[in-house]
């Protein structure tokens, strides 16, 4: 009776966090308790905090990009100078119109927008590889030796503030970026995602796009190979900003969207979304 008295004396003394460690041991007897005889000779505390994941057999580029193409996608940023922005448009367009009637480049060009909301005074280009990494490298030893071209990098070099550029592949589970008429506007929302998550946000948007399918909205889903890396570009259409409104509340409706953003909220660690108006040549309008 006195030694129950003790104990039950002792343990209203003792404070939260011994309290805490005796629960963990308790817990880590049990486990113990049921026989894991392959962990025995690891001890109770390695068995509560340590997690095991199975290591990946491939990259995530193989495992999360599309097989039966080897196509290779740039995407730029241009931060122009206010007062050039028509100007440097009205060039682009015009080097963009001739790279695609030269059948000897094996690039082309995807999309160019002027961003509406967002960074303003800025120009997002989309360009295809359709080869991979050695058509890029085709690409560039082309341009180099092309004075034509080296005299306009001269010009537009006077007409920028700053330039970015980032090497993507395509989700194999996304749609196709292919040409579409207009008018539309377009959205590139961009996510930082946590190292190591890229394949847990593959699993998850391969079922969830689906749920973006009934206006056609889905125009390419890209992450990055080169430049920031775990960075992830979904790119969207819509009429307007109010057909966007409706499209994206109209998912929640849907059942399994709501499931998407509860698991791939955790892997971001930033995000970010552009409006962008197409150029007139671009062939994404």
């Amino acid at each position: 009776m006195i030694c129950k008295m003790a104990a039950a004396t002792w343990s209203l003394k003792i404070s939260k966090s011994q309290q805490l460690l005796l629960c963990r041991y308790r817990l880590g007897s049990a486990i113990y308790s049921r026989g894991c005889a392959s962990e025995s000779k690891k001890g109770w505390l390695q068995s509560l905090f340590v997690h095991k994941v199975d290591p990946r057999k491939d990259a995530h580029s193989n495992l999360l990009s599309k097989k039966e193409s080897s196509n290779l996608y740039k995407i730029q940023f241009h931060n122009v100078k206010p007062e050039c922005l028509q100007e440097y448009n009205s060039l682009s367009a015009e080097v963009q119109s001739r790279l695609h009637s030269d059948q000897d480049y094996p690039c082309e060009i995807v999309g160019s927008w002027n961003t509406w909301y967002g960074e303003q005074d800025q120009a997002v280009h989309l360009w295809r590889y359709s080869g991979g990494y050695p058509a890029l490298t085709k690409s560039l030893n082309m341009l180099r030796d092309n004075k034509e071209y080296t005299e306009f990098r001269k010009e537009r070099s006077k007409m920028l503030i700053s330039r970015r550029n980032q090497l993507l592949l395509e989700f194999s589970f996304w749609n196709e970026p292919l040409p579409r008429a207009g008018p539309n506007i377009y959205e590139l929302r961009t996510y930082r995602l946590k190292p190591g998550t890229m394949i847990e946000w593959g699993n998850n948007w391969a079922r969830a796009i689906q749920h973006r399918q009934e206006n056609e909205e889905a125009v390419g889903g890209f992450f990055t190979q080169i430049g920031d890396l775990y960075l992830v570009h979904h790119l969207w259409a819509y009429k307007d900003l109010q057909s966007r409104a409706e499209t994206r509340n109209s998912a929640w409706l849907k059942a399994g969207w709501d499931e998407n953003v509860y698991y791939t909220v955790p892997l971001i660690r930033s995000m970010e979304s552009r409006i962008m108006i197409p150029l007139k040549n671009s062939p994404l309008q």
